[in-house]
């Protein structure tokens, strides 16, 4: 698949999981691509978790479920309406979970690049699993961030060691389809903002040139 194809089509798949099992040999190229990405002085400091036991998996659901009520309490009620039609999560439907940690004592205390913003560890962190997603979209697989969890909570059921930050919470499978829009688009929960309303120059809100802007507003990948 071109690289443009595979970041347009990539999706946040919550509703369309199969469960066929991914092959050894798909789930270790997808995890090279993720570790072949760039870290702040080559740290590297990420690990996964494979997450494949049911009741593992049902332990981190029920915390889902807890902070999905919890965020749908802060609503009002025409917005909490339409929460209840969004599916946040397929943590049982597919047959694979992921956790990614990031490790920011690796290669420590001095690492290189990090003195003046020590938050590029876990930026790092996400440079692979977006490199992760990409490679797994070119394989046809689809990825769903689960982002409604306590970290600590799950760090507990995970038994990741408290100096270990976790970053994220990742569900894996082929799926039966991906759609053309996100599903929150779809949804009407958001749009897509104009690229041509987000790009300064030289300073915050100093808008670049007509014709870059007249570029921005046609391009299409």
């Amino acid at each position: 698949m071109d690289l443009y194809e595979a970041i347009k089509g990539r999706r946040d798949i919550r509703s369309y999981f199969k469960p066929d099992p991914i092959p050894n040999e798909v789930l270790s190229k997808i995890l090279l691509a993720a570790h072949l990405a760039p870290s702040v002085g080559y740290s590297q400091p990420w690990n996964f978790i494979l997450v494949k036991d049911a009741d593992v998996r049902r332990k981190v659901k029920e915390e889902a479920e807890r902070q999905r009520a919890r965020y749908a309490g802060l609503l009002d009620e025409k917005r909490r309406s339409l929460f209840n039609t969004i599916k946040i999560e397929g943590i049982m439907e597919a047959p694979l979970n992921l956790a990614v940690t990031a490790d920011c004592s690796r290669f420590g205390p001095h690492v290189l690049g990090r003195i003046t913003m020590p938050e590029t560890c876990q930026y790092s962190v996400v440079l692979a699993i977006e490199n992760l997603w990409l490679a797994a979209r070119a394989e046809n697989i689809g990825v769903g961030w689960v982002s409604f969890l306590d970290k600590e909570k799950v760090k507990e059921i995970l038994s990741i060691p408290k100096e270990i930050d976790l970053v994220a919470y990742l569900t894996m499978g082929y799926v039966t389809s991906f759609p053309e829009k996100p599903e929150l688009e779809q949804k009407g929960w958001n749009t897509r903002l104009p690229l041509s309303e987000l790009v300064f120059q030289d300073a915050w809100g100093r808008k670049p040139n007509d014709d870059l802007i007249r570029c921005l507003k046609d391009v299409r990948l």
